[in-house]
């Protein structure tokens, strides 16, 4: 590749990073002073494309008409932002961070529902930027204006949010509320106040990249989950809260996507690296690195305390199963157990799925409930035991050793991943744990001569004694109802008792003598380990 081609597919990166700089500048600037990740904000950058598209419809594609589009749309999303802090998100600032996140992918569901009722599925392309409908070129190179604008747009933004946050007594009170909002509160600041407007900011922000994206890209319905996962990557690599850092690591995964890009196919050795596909994972791997170095992000600080959330000091007692719960399980199992004198062939199966899905949801639980450990990637495991499980089938290993296999490739895969993992706490172990995900399902997705890539492995039949419904509806009920209750018995032996310790004060379990890391990481490990093993059931039920 020529020196003139890389060098223009680095400024097309920067227009990309440039773009994406003013989602995740919106998202952290709400989390650092709300302590909400906001999950809705790529439905707002995707409304920011959409009222737009109407916009310029209304006001005409001219220089002033189409740039007061592009206006409107941006204070008309800053509205909506601010209207869903004041109805939904001012009642949850106090809760756990899962709730909170829970309740932000409700509103992502109803922007779509309500975006898909007054747009329609169609893609709608937007007209081309005017005043900036031209091209330029660079060392023999045609860029297009637009993207130069965009280029130019980033550092602007940057250097005006600096401005507000530096040199204004409102940009005073964010920061001192990023610090310590309690503090802020107690001094007799309007914290509500404080608050609906920085959403009214972040949501901005977010809508004007939407806007500004219209003549890049269609305004689609799938546009907000598209840009929230590496807005999140932006916010979390350059340190949650921090402007400066979001730049840079926007800069940073754009040029770096760019690279990949340009770069193409490289040939070292016998080996063919075929750069273009890491694309679909570059973001994630470069997040994965960067926590690895710093936990923190780039331009992130460490909490002054360990994390705590409210239900922490209201917890009920928890007490060991007793006769009567164990009764009541035994009987729950024998009434499932009668479900093929009831149900027919398809009710047989969806009620397989429903057990797998249980167990996996149960080691989500185990780790999560008990552990306190945020995981956005526990798919992982799952996928890792399907795949390890078929593979050992294609190589001739009978059923019930494959499914041995199953829970202990997902255990390699968990002890690895929270290795690195158990060293951060909150959203950026969450995050984490969806960027190792995201690798795991990159190479799934691209390795064809082992996974199949995105046709996967057939033929992964149970064999002749479990090959009916039936018969291998009962045995998926033994294994999870056994795995089931060895969750149980494990969160109230005394590794789940200091599991719950190191969720709820890690000072305090620390100073009583328990290890938290490691503990953690057992634990990381055997949800992985049941995720796996429901993986495995899963490959062999849909063959």
């Amino acid at each position: 590749m020529s020196l003139s081609a890389l060098l223009i597919q680095l400024v097309n990166g920067l227009a990309g990073a440039s773009a994406l700089f003013l989602v995740a500048a919106g998202l952290s600037l709400i989390f650092g002073v709300t302590r909400i990740v906001n999950f809705a904000h790529g439905s707002l950058y995707m409304l920011g494309a959409y009222i737009a598209y109407s916009a310029i419809g209304r006001f005409g594609a001219s220089v002033p008409g189409y740039w007061l589009a592009v206006l409107a749309a941006a204070l008309a999303v800053g509205a909506i932002g601010a209207l869903i802090e004041m109805l939904l998100l001012r009642r949850i600032y106090h809760a756990p961070e899962l709730l909170q996140l829970i309740a932000t992918f409700g509103v992502v569901l109803i922007i779509e529902d309500a975006t898909l009722a007054l747009w329609g599925p169609e893609d709608l392309l937007g007209p081309r930027a005017s005043g900036f409908k031209g091209a330029i070129e660079i060392a023999g190179r045609v860029l297009p204006q637009y993207d130069a604008l965009l280029i130019g747009i980033g550092p602007a933004i940057l250097l005006a949010l600096w401005w507000l946050l530096k040199r204004t007594r409102w940009g005073m009170l964010v920061r001192a509320a990023t610090e310590n909002r309690v503090m802020v509160q107690a001094l007799g600041v309007n914290e509500v106040w404080l608050f609906t407007s920085v959403f009214f900011l972040g949501a901005l922000l977010a809508g004007l990249a939407g806007a500004l994206q219209l003549p890049r890209e269609s305004a689609n319905l799938a546009m907000d989950l598209s840009v929230i996962a590496e807005a999140f990557v932006v916010t979390v690599v350059g340190g949650l809260g921090s402007i400066p850092g979001a730049f840079i690591a926007a800069l940073l995964i754009g040029l770096v996507k760019a690279v990949c890009i340009g770069l193409g196919q490289v040939q070292l050795g016998s080996v063919v690296i075929a750069f273009p596909k890491l694309t679909l994972v570059a973001e994630f791997v470069v997040m994965a690195v960067v926590l690895a170095v710093k936990p923190y992000g780039l331009l992130g600080s460490a909490p002054a305390a360990p994390p705590t959330t409210p239900v922490t000091e209201h917890r009920a007692l928890v007490r060991p199963p007793g006769r009567r719960s164990l009764i009541t399980a035994l009987a729950a199992i024998a009434i499932v157990a009668l479900l093929p004198a009831i149900g027919d062939e398809y009710d047989l199966v969806l009620a397989t799925d429903v057990l797998v899905f249980a167990l996996f949801a149960a080691s989500l639980q185990f780790m999560l409930g008990v552990g306190g450990l945020a995981s956005f990637g526990h798919a992982a495991y799952f996928g890792l035991g399907a795949y390890a499980a078929a593979l050992a089938v294609r190589h001739g290993v009978a059923m019930e050793a494959a499914l041995v296999f199953a829970p202990a490739a997902a255990l390699v895969g968990a002890l690895i991943f929270g290795w690195f993992c158990v060293r951060l706490s909150g959203i950026y172990l969450a995050m984490l744990t969806l960027a190792f995900a995201q690798i795991v399902w990159s190479v799934a997705f691209q390795w064809d001569s082992v996974t199949g890539g995105s046709n996967g492995l057939i033929g992964v039949w149970p064999p002749a004694w479990l090959g009916g419904k039936q018969a291998y509806f009962h045995f998926t009920l033994c294994v999870i109802a056994a795995a089931l209750i060895a969750i149980a018995w494990l969160a109230h032996t005394p590794f789940g008792y200091a599991l719950r310790a190191g969720r709820d004060s890690r000072l305090r379990a620390e100073a009583s003598g328990i290890d938290v890391r490691a503990t953690q990481w057992a634990a990381f490990a055997l949800a992985g380990a049941f995720a796996g093993l429901a993986g495995g059931l899963y490959a062999f039920s849909k063959g």
